[in-house]
């Protein structure tokens, strides 16, 4: 009865799922050791509310907990009548492995059998150590879903491998199923496939070493970055410091220069209208004297004083000057919202610049890897027409502006300021920028120059500055019968390398590099250029001899 009562689990602690030390009973009925329901109460504290852990009924305030005699004296005497669990055994939490010969509570199992496809803790593994029928029997740390370890056809233990079909097998699928097969032992396979782990093992910890290296690298990239942009901060603050104190002494000086000006040109008026005042009181009392003069009945007074009084005024010193009714400093309003207009249009300009420097700092940059085989590098194809209004009048086009031929007679071509005039040229109307891009061409007849130029290349004259590599913006490929020659602002590098008629071009305009590669079986690279690409490249041809052709190649 007593081991009835152990595996219905009355006398142990739904907390720490041992027997009971020191048990308490709650209001609710359920009992835990008196320093586990402490625990779990004293981290209730902060809220006051406070709960049984198994059927969550709430108490308020804290109850207090007394030691449950009773329960104590049966626990005593479980464990003097040797009841009490082993204490090296442990039960099956969640996620483990449990014992199958267990009843109740299961113990956590620490063997399993791959012959009776079994679990056993340490108590029901014995019988495997000590009885002679269990000797034959497999044992291995226990672990959960034996019934995976069975051939779902013929219900046995599976042992084998086949090479064939890369699965677990048992005995018997090597006499049906897989009797034809490569077959060996589970433990043979496992052997083959333990060095694949070591040399994976191996290439995983080289990654590992690889990212920790790099994630060093980045980590002081981005120390130096925020070093470089606080002191880059501290610099602009500067400058633009001193550039707002420039700008707020010229305000200034504007101020005082017009107020310099009112001042200069107040005072000027204001004596002019002192000394004219003065002009029209002397006037006006000489004009009174002539009033009194003709008014009076003296004759003889009138005789003596008509000289005196009616002789002309003497001319006064001041010039005649003409009032500007008109007056306004509008001019010098517009002229300094011409210089705020002039220096937001500059600041724009400039703050374009200093944005698209700014944003090419990183700490890193992604770049996909280059292409390895033909199949990659024709993800990167793009659609490329012959541009009618850049071809030489030598030149014919056909096959709808993707092919072009040299011909002794001269094509009617209107004039056109991008057309070339001396070198048989011409260049594809896309101009290719900020991605990857691949196209192929074939050539025929003696020979044939290929490559990518700026816009503002050259078009008139025969100076040699105007051809394909021949100048600063651009580079190209001269395909002859058994040679090539890769140019560059009239540098070039001889090429030695087996003919091929089909050319495969490759740009990363991102990354500055364009390559040539001749294309067969395999891609064989012929040239590459590394450089800085400033603007949009246009592709080109150049046609050495007459009835040579270069044809751009659909590729999709």
């Amino acid at each position: 009865m007593a081991s009835n009562l152990w595996s219905e689990d009355q006398f142990s602690c739904s907390v720490c799922l041992e027997l009971l030390k020191d048990p308490v009973t709650t209001a609710c009925g359920h009992s835990y050791c008196m320093g586990c329901i402490k625990n779990c109460w004293d981290q209730a504290d902060h809220t006051g509310v406070y709960s049984c852990p198994q059927c969550r009924e709430t108490f308020t305030p804290r109850p207090v907990l007394r030691r449950n005699t009773m329960l104590a004296e049966v626990v005593e005497k479980l464990k003097k009548t040797g009841l009490s669990p082993p204490p090296a055994q442990s039960y099956a939490g969640p996620g483990e492995v449990s014992c199958d010969f267990c009843t109740g509570r299961k113990f956590k199992a620490v063997k399993s059998c791959l012959t009776c496809l079994a679990s056993y803790c340490e108590t029901h593994v014995k019988p495997h150590y000590e009885g002679a029928a269990f000797k034959r029997h497999k044992l291995i740390n226990a672990i959960g879903n034996l019934e995976q370890k069975l051939c779902a056809e013929h219900q046995k233990v599976l042992e084998g491998f086949c090479r064939t079909d890369q699965t677990c097998i048992c005995w018997l699928c090597t006499e049906k199923e897989h009797k034809s097969h490569d077959t060996v032992s589970a433990e043979t396979e496992r052997s083959v496939k333990q060095r694949n782990l070591l040399q994976d093992k191996t290439e995983i910890r080289q990654r590992i070493q690889e990212r920790l290296k790099e994630t060093d690298e980045l980590k002081q990239a981005v120390e130096t970055l925020k070093r470089s942009a606080c002191i880059e901060i501290k610099e602009s603050e500067k400058i633009f410091t001193e550039l707002i104190r420039s700008i707020e002494k010229i305000h200034t000086e504007v101020i005082e220069l017009i107020g310099a000006n009112e001042k200069a040109a107040v005072n000027q008026a204001e004596g002019r209208m002192k000394k004219l005042e003065q002009e029209i009181a002397e006037l006006r009392r000489r004009n009174t004297e002539l009033k009194q003069l003709s008014e009076t009945e003296d004759h003889i007074h009138f005789l003596q004083n008509f000289q005196s009084l009616c002789a002309p005024p003497e001319a006064g010193d001041l010039p005649s000057v003409t009032v500007n009714t008109d007056i306004s400093f509008g001019a010098v309003r517009k002229s300094v919202s011409e210089l705020k207009d002039h220096i937001e249009d500059f600041c724009k300009g400039e703050l374009v610049k200093i944005t698209t420097t700014v944003n090419e700092v990183a700490v890193y940059s992604l770049q996909a890897p280059e292409p390895r085989n033909r199949a990659e590098f024709l993800k990167y194809s793009c659609q490329l027409t012959l541009d009618p209004n850049t071809a030489h009048r030598n030149l014919c086009l056909s096959e709808g502006n993707r092919k072009v031929t040299w011909r002794r007679e001269t094509q009617r071509y209107p004039h056109h300021p991008e057309r070339f005039d001396s070198y048989p040229q011409v260049l594809c109307r896309e101009g290719l920028s900020g991605t990857r891009c691949y196209w192929e061409i074939e050539w025929r007849g003696g020979g044939a120059s290929i490559g990518v130029t700026y816009k503002g290349i050259s078009r008139k004259g025969g100076d040699r500055s105007c051809r394909l590599g021949y100048n600063d913006k651009s580079w190209s490929l001269d395909c002859s019968g058994s040679s090539y020659t890769a140019r560059h602002n009239n540098n070039h590098t001889a090429i030695t390398a087996p003919r091929s008629p089909r050319i495969g071009v490759y740009l990363d305009f991102n990354a500055g590099t364009l390559s040539f590669y001749g294309v067969s079986d395999t891609m064989t690279l012929l040239h590459r250029f590394q450089t800085t690409f400033t603007e949009p490249l246009y592709p080109g041809f150049v046609l050495h001899y007459s009835d040579s052709s270069v044809t751009i190649c659909q590729l999709n």
